[in-house]
């Protein structure tokens, strides 16, 4: 569901900003803004993987650090709309709460697969690629929006290396599911 949820919230955003007739704005000046679509995503992205998390890891102390993580990364949502319009403006800083969020439960996981004893090798277990993917993605994703807006060789910089980890991060989703096996999934 991720996956036809990420491809056509992109689909979307693709046609918002270069074709005329998929509008969220009459307005001419905002007729290109696709920025709503993708702070929604965002949101409902990190919420998705608490959930998984939360129901992946076995300690209850870091299952309970998930669901206040999630409580957090809605505060932060909300907060962050009222400083910026979310409709013309990426949430930034909400973005980044969500993201050190999601990297303190992939420690929590990581964790725990350190300390689990599994017959199946990590090569095998979906869920371990995925989070490899998603902490390689979200271990920068905060440093872009912080220093994006410094100047436009920074930028461009950190475009690069952004898209590479989009890269990596989608490349360890697709090994995840060519060699996961369900028996393996945790």
């Amino acid at each position: 569901m991720l996956i036809i949820y990420t491809f056509f919230t992109e689909l979307l955003g693709y046609f918002i900003k270069y074709n005329d007739d998929f509008l969220f704005f009459s307005d001419d000046r905002y007729a290109w803004h696709n920025v709503i679509i993708y702070n929604v995503y965002q949101l409902i992205f990190f919420l998705f993987f608490y959930r998984v998390y939360r129901r992946t890891l076995k300690k209850a102390s870091h299952r309970t650090w998930v669901k206040y993580g999630g409580y957090l990364c809605v505060l932060a949502y909300v907060i962050n709309s009222f400083i910026t319009n979310p409709l013309h403006n990426r949430l930034s800083y909400a973005h980044v709460v969500g993201s050190l969020i999601l990297i303190g439960i992939l420690v929590f996981y990581f964790l725990e697969k350190k300390s689990e004893e599994s017959m199946f090798s990590q090569i095998k277990n979906l869920m371990y690629w995925v989070s490899i993917g998603l902490f390689a993605f979200y271990s920068i994703f905060p440093l872009f929006l912080i220093f994006g807006n410094i100047s436009i060789e920074v930028q461009f910089y950190f475009r690069r290396i952004l898209l590479s980890m989009i890269g990596v991060m989608y490349g360890c989703f697709i090994i995840g599911l060519l060699f996961g096996k369900r028996q393996a999934f945790r």
